[in-house]
């Protein structure tokens, strides 16, 4: 058997960028089963996991062979599916037995664990589609990412609406100039927010763990703490900030997607973020959770989409939308519950959130014909091209660049109020030393890693 994946290996080797991991990952390898199928494994078959191992298994193309979730009690409902598929609590394991039996894995688990997992697939010659955000930090997407490049496997990031119908004829229409170039863009996403951002700081109780989960597995590289029943898993665990990436990571990737896309954008020049007040104030709240509302402005250099040297762009979340006097670019219609607005020199554009793009001065556009555009399947279009070659819509070569942005957002909720200005070549904060705490974490040390379900 081939030698465990533990943390040292995985962070010495992340952190040598080029180095091979501990598992001496062989070159890229298809198993060439002979039903002509992707032989898949999931990581992770709850919460978001279920729903990517539904989509995945629901193409012809692949056959689900292994099942892995640290949560022994969570894997049943896709056991009960493919009751041949070998079952895992440790990813480690997984890849350890199945080096030679699967193709290609889904990395759908908390975000902590993300980059641990992916690398390791990455390296061992495995396609991947891993769950959004890509990392949990800006040096992490940008390692992923390299690794992706040098592998050339088949990869996909979990941003499954920019293959529908939607996000595709809004790119469309913005690279078409149907409301000329760009001067503005704004976004944002107010659903509702639940039990998502924990007000803090972490309980100071400890509870029984449950049979089945393993919670040293589950914390993988991430610190030490009690569990605490419904607090962190299975499902709450995005908004603290060992686990997750707040509701900008959560929602980001799928709706900064087409404004990445759509103008060609590149690194940001600069980014700042204003935040709730109560979060800033409190040392407590601001070391453990993210804030329940805040607002981040992006300056990016322009492109031959822009009207401008420069664009900027604004995020906002926790029911905060953009100024009142915006709402003239959609002639004062509601804003959407989420959605980007893109404001032109000839006109604005509309595109909400899983729904159709539309056009301002609706007047003045009645008459516009919408391109053809044709939809796809995210999910089958990745498993087809992991058999057949092709790209995909978002590969990490797309998928991590813009995983930094949204992770440098990230960054500055943490520094409120202060302008960071990036260089992303060097993947530092130029003008504020401390913010580069930020841009990559340390992991866990002194036992193995844990993979998350």
């Amino acid at each position: 058997m081939k030698q465990a994946v533990t943390r040292r290996g995985f962070v010495r080797s992340l952190a040598g960028g080029a180095a091979a991991t501990s598992l001496s990952a062989p070159q890229f390898m298809q198993t060439g089963a002979p039903n002509g199928k992707l032989q898949h494994a999931c990581i992770g078959v709850s919460g978001m996991g279920w729903h990517d191992f539904n989509q995945i298994a629901s193409s012809p193309n692949v056959e689900i062979v292994a099942l892995c979730d640290v949560d022994l009690t969570r894997i049943g409902r896709a056991a009960e599916r493919f009751p041949n598929a070998r079952r895992y609590q440790d990813w480690r394991e997984l890849f350890d037995k199945e080096q030679k039996t699967i193709d290609s894995v889904n990395v759908s688990i908390p975000d902590h664990m993300h980059a641990p997992v992916t690398v390791t697939a990455l390296r061992l010659g495995k396609h991947v589609y891993c769950q959004k955000p890509l990392t949990h930090e800006v040096y992490e997407a940008r390692q992923v990412a390299r690794e992706a490049k040098k592998t050339g496997v088949v990869t996909q990031m979990g941003t499954q609406h920019v293959s529908q119908l939607a996000d595709r004829l809004g790119v469309r229409m913005i690279q078409d100039l149907a409301v000329g170039k760009i001067k503005r863009v704004y976004l944002w996403s107010n659903k509702p927010i639940g039990t998502l951002r924990p007000p803090g700081p972490r309980p100071v109780k400890t509870d029984p763990v449950p049979d089945g989960l393993d919670w040293d597995k589950w914390l993988g590289t991430a610190p030490v703490r009690p569990y605490v029943a419904g607090v962190y898993h299975p499902g709450l665990w995005r908004g603290w900030q060992d686990f997750g990436v707040g509701w900008l990571g959560d929602m980001g990737c799928h709706i900064f997607d087409s404004v990445y896309r759509s103008l060609k954008l590149t690194a940001p020049k600069s980014v700042r973020a204003r935040v709730e007040p109560e979060w800033a104030d409190n040392p407590a709240r601001r070391s453990e959770t993210w804030p329940v509302w805040q607002i981040v402005d992006y300056v990016f250099p322009g492109t031959g989409l822009t009207a401008g040297n420069t664009i900027e762009a604004t995020w906002s979340d926790g029911y905060k939308y953009p100024p009142e006097d915006v709402r003239q670019h959609i002639d004062n219609q509601p804003y959407p519950e989420q959605g980007v607005l893109y404001v032109g020199e000839n006109g604005s554009l509309l595109l909400p959130h899983q729904g159709l793009p539309q056009l301002f001065p609706r007047e003045k556009f009645k008459a516009y014909p919408p391109p053809k555009v044709e939809p796809g399947h995210h999910y089958h279009d990745w498993a087809s091209a992991c058999l057949a070659g092709g790209p995909t819509l978002s590969s990490f070569d797309h998928a991590g660049p813009l995983a930094e942005v949204v992770l440098l957002g990230t960054v500055a909720l943490r520094c409120p109020g202060e302008e960071l200005l990036w260089d992303a070549t060097n993947m530092k904060v130029t003008n504020l030393p401390e913010a580069n705490q930020y841009v990559r974490r340390s992991y866990r040390k002194g036992c193995e890693t844990s993979g998350p379900g």
